[in-house]
């Protein structure tokens, strides 16, 4: 066996890319799957069988629906994204990663008015990324992430690439 080049999403991990779902926390996954007994219950008349299986489907579609639409936060390619929001880093400012009560006032009363947000319920981690644009109306982008050190070191790495 020849040895090939890696694919391009391993290429990209390995460059020092960075990637992450936002996806809802366990108490929030679980929360979603109350929807089966409830539609259970609803359907238990007609035949418990067809109830069970429309009770687990619809608590599986929700689960599904909650993940899957998560928010994507990337850096890759000198390019920050935020969901559907992107901007080239090297239009930003030096990252700084927030935790704690850092990271409560942040995203509380600290919130910049003139900034660009992507906050999740149930991730306690932020980073606070000023924007240098002039022409940009947008001061500061605030991004959950579960992994703020991470996340900052990744825009840092392709500001300097």
């Amino acid at each position: 066996m020849q040895n090939q080049p890696a694919p391009r999403a391993v290429r990209r991990i390995a460059e020092g890319a960075y990637r992450e779902r936002l996806a809802p926390s366990l108490k929030i996954i679980a929360g979603a799957a109350i929807v089966a007994p409830m539609v259970s219950l609803v359907f238990v008349r007609i035949d418990a069988l067809v109830a069970l299986a429309l009770g687990l489907g619809a608590a599986v579609a929700l689960i599904a629906l909650l993940v899957g639409l998560a928010p994507v936060v990337t850096v890759s390619d000198g390019v920050l994204r935020a969901g559907r929001a992107h901007i080239d880093v090297s239009l930003l400012g030096d990252p700084r990663p927030l935790e704690d009560d850092e990271a409560r006032s942040a995203r509380g009363v600290g919130l910049d008015p003139k900034g660009w947000y992507l906050i999740r319920g149930g991730i306690a981690g932020i980073v606070f990324v000023p924007n240098d644009d002039p022409d940009d109306p947008v001061r500061s982008w605030t991004i959950s992430t579960r992994t703020p050190d991470r996340l900052a070191a990744a825009i840092r790495r392709a500001q300097r690439a």
